[in-house]
């Protein structure tokens, strides 16, 4: 009796699971971390193994694109069907920094397989996401019997994402032609858990800022001049006291202008997740929820815009006392956006407050670190639908969807090439990505393999 097509998916990996392991932990032996410079030349290897590697999948395209920066990786694969879609697969083969110091039980570059998981820096974050789709586009043609797939395929896959991506976007601008899409794949996001397959359909943007308050030429004696200049200390004290409301809403004016308010369905399929928050605390290493009253843990994270001081200092800070009025003070602010608002917009509405709020006799320096846009795919997108059923197809199970709350550069993507944006992840919150010991399961890995064989074609029927 023969194969059906999903069977056949599944023999095919099988067979070619062990070889793909050993080339994934080729990969990982690349200490390709974009944010060291004496990795400069490891980055450099990365792309030459991946392109190398890429060739031999079968891709008839493949290049490194230079950038200012660390090099790219793109791969193309037209399909034999001329009104194929084309699709466009993200993801990024650099890595953060790691060191056996940091806590790692073994050598952070030396793979290591052990209970079913394979551990490694970049494992999860993001070679193996990354890999996957090279043993799932063979699996694809050996079960369809096709030597094309069943969409124009191609990758681009960074070099700097964990360095900020500080030129992906004038890649994209530059390489808008070569990247035309009708959708794009990030494969650079997770599951729910081990246990609970999902799709996440969105990511928050970013935006970041450094504010200074300065007062005195130097810092002066508290019981000479207190109480009769102002203190930037105090300044910024109270600039990040009036940053939230009683009822922890952002106090800017129109920092909420455009926000995609959450509908009743995506409320729904939240409160579909197998959320415990108590569960939750204990991963956060945090005693209690906070947040913007009227809204869930997961609907804060997710789908809620945000403030938060992530540093803040001035004056003295060592033992004992130091009875001075500080030259200056600083705090340092990020802001998780939502879709419906502009990064740009949002600067400008946080620099207007910040200059309204400088107490008289103090100057100030506001600095804005390259923003990122928020993502969020529609949840009736067909492109969409197509990736969940494809993960169903590979689990077994019915696909829940969630949304993140970091950032990346998806946005851009879509924004240059004017395509929808969807996400293909396997990896779980327990993998520890940028964490000492991150690992891959090497079961869900697997899955993520059959996921794509079967989403090409998935894809040519709900975008054909």
């Amino acid at each position: 009796m023969s194969e059906t097509p999903d069977s056949a998916v599944r023999t095919y990996t099988e067979q070619h699971r062990a070889a793909f392991l050993d080339d994934l932990a080729e990969w990982l032996r690349i200490p390709s971390v974009s944010a060291q410079p004496e990795h400069d030349g490891d980055v450099r290897r990365s792309a030459e193994w991946l392109t190398t590697k890429l060739k031999e999948t079968g891709f008839p395209v493949t290049e490194i694109w230079e950038t200012p920066g660390a090099p790219a990786v793109f791969a193309e694969w037209p399909s034999a069907d001329p009104d194929a879609p084309t699709v466009l697969v993200y993801g990024h083969h650099d890595v953060q920094p790691a060191a056996r110091e940091d806590g790692w039980d073994t050598d952070p570059f030396e793979p290591v397989v052990r209970d079913g998981r394979m551990y490694g820096r970049g494992a999860a974050d993001d070679k193996g996401q990354v890999f996957f789709h090279t043993l799932g586009v063979r699996a694809h043609l050996a079960a369809t019997g096709r030597t094309t797939p069943a969409v124009n395929l191609k990758l681009l896959i960074e070099g700097e994402e964990e360095s900020g991506s500080p030129n992906f976007r004038a890649l994209a601008e530059q390489r808008a032609d070569r990247l035309a899409a009708d959708a794009v794949i990030v494969s650079d996001t997770g599951m729910w858990d081990e246990e609970t397959p999902t799709v996440c359909t969105g990511m928050r943007g970013l935006a970041e800022c450094e504010i200074e308050l300065y007062g005195p030429a130097q810092d002066i004696h508290s019981g000479s001049f207190g109480g009769a200049v102002p203190n930037p200390a105090t300044g910024i004290a109270r600039l990040v006291a009036a940053l939230h409301d009683a009822d922890g809403r952002v106090a800017i004016p129109g920092f909420y202008d455009g926000v995609t308010d959450l509908t009743d369905t995506e409320r729904a399929l939240f409160a579909e997740l197998p959320f415990d928050e108590a569960t939750w605390l204990r991963t956060a290493k945090s005693h209690a929820a906070s947040g913007e009253a009227g809204y869930s843990t997961l609907e804060r994270v997710w789908a809620r815009p945000t403030a938060e001081v992530n540093g803040i200092g001035g004056g003295y800070q060592g033992a004992g006392s130091k009875t001075i009025i500080p030259s200056s003070a600083l705090v340092k602010i990020s802001f998780r956006l939502v879709d419906g608002q502009d990064p740009d917009r949002v600067q400008q509405t946080v620099r207007a407050w910040v200059e309204s709020r400088v107490p008289a006799g103090l100057r100030h320096r506001i600095a804005f670190q390259p923003a990122t846009r928020p993502c969020l795919t529609p949840l009736d997108h067909p492109a969409l639908q197509a990736v969940a059923r494809a993960m169903g197809r590979a689990f077994g199970k019915k696909i829940l969807f969630t949304r993140e709350g970091g950032s990346g550069p998806a946005a851009d993507l879509r924004d240059v090439l004017g395509a929808p944006v969807l996400f293909l992840g396997i990896s779980v919150p327990s993998d520890g990505w940028h964490a000492p010991n991150e690992k891959v399961e090497l079961d869900l890995l697997l899955k993520g393999v059959e996921t794509t064989a079967y989403l090409w074609g998935e894809l040519a029927t709900a975008l054909g």
